[in-house]
């Protein structure tokens, strides 16, 4: 069967399933595993499909795709995201890390930075920072979202406020066109514009699949972030704003990680 045919019964299969996986898609159709992983990776590139680890799923406009999904989408490129993100945080600085999957990979890549102060709402920032010997770290209040170890809600909020941070590193669950950035928790959203709003420098951590997505809640626009960490280049006219609003914009590529000695 040629792809033409293929992909629009994966679709389908995708609506009556809620979920493909790539194994079950080859031996579906008799074809090899990696056909089937150019097949989704064309529908992921339409927004038909968003991949997630082992197959994909349709994409959704309310709801957030499950923790674990989240984690293994685009891995490699959080880490490449994350490395280039951390190599801008410099030591002997006080650094906000936000709720997500992107952030928390920063969070890995802090750990042999010095004298940092990292104020979270995000546990499991908290769990890989622990035992960081030159990262201080202070964990917000909050209501405790059991999805994602999460802490959302005005307590966070109020915490938030406490401070004033040289950096916030926020990361999103959608990116749209005209530089809107937006999110499905109406919870969470607030968090995150309190972070924004008490950081003296402001990044945003996306991987290019938040492009191909939707959510119904606005966090900010771009025209309020420094520099935009990703690992393709933006759609021309979005970038063309960024320009006017001297966002910068950084795409990574996973490189070998530098030695403390060389930040």
């Amino acid at each position: 069967m040629s792809q033409t045919f293929r992909l629009p019964e994966i679709v389908e299969i995708a609506r009556r399933d809620r979920k493909v996986t790539v194994e079950g898609l080859a031996t579906h159709f008799g074809v090899t595993l990696q056909t089937i992983r150019r097949d989704l990776s064309e529908l992921a590139e339409t927004g038909k499909l968003e991949r997630v680890h082992g197959g994909a799923v349709l994409p959704s406009r309310t709801t957030n795709l499950d923790y674990e999904e989240r984690r293994g989408l685009n891995a490699e490129a959080k880490v490449g995201i994350a490395r280039a993100c951390a190599a801008r945080i410099p030591d002997d600085c006080t650094v906000f890390l936000a709720i997500g999957t992107t952030t928390e990979a920063v969070a890995l890549e802090l750990r042999e930075h010095r004298n940092l102060l990292v104020v979270t709402n995000n546990t499991k920032v908290a769990d890989i920072l622990a035992d960081a010997p030159g990262v201080r770290v202070i964990v917000t209040g909050g209501v405790l979202r059991q999805s994602d170890g999460g802490l959302v809600g005005d307590i966070a909020a109020a915490t938030v406020r406490l401070f004033r941070f040289d950096i916030g590193v926020i990361g999103c669950s959608a990116l749209v066109p005209d530089g809107d950035v937006l999110d499905y928790d109406l919870q969470e959203v607030g968090v995150s514009q309190a972070i924004l709003q008490h950081s003296r420098r402001r990044f945003l951590v996306s991987d290019h699949s938040k492009l191909q997505r939707r959510a119904p809640a606005r966090v900010t626009t771009l025209s309020d972030i420094d520099t935009v960490f990703t690992d393709r280049a933006l759609p021309d006219t979005l970038a063309a704003r960024c320009k006017t609003w001297d966002t910068e914009i950084q795409v990574s590529r996973l490189s070998p990680r530098m030695d403390a000695a060389e930040r």
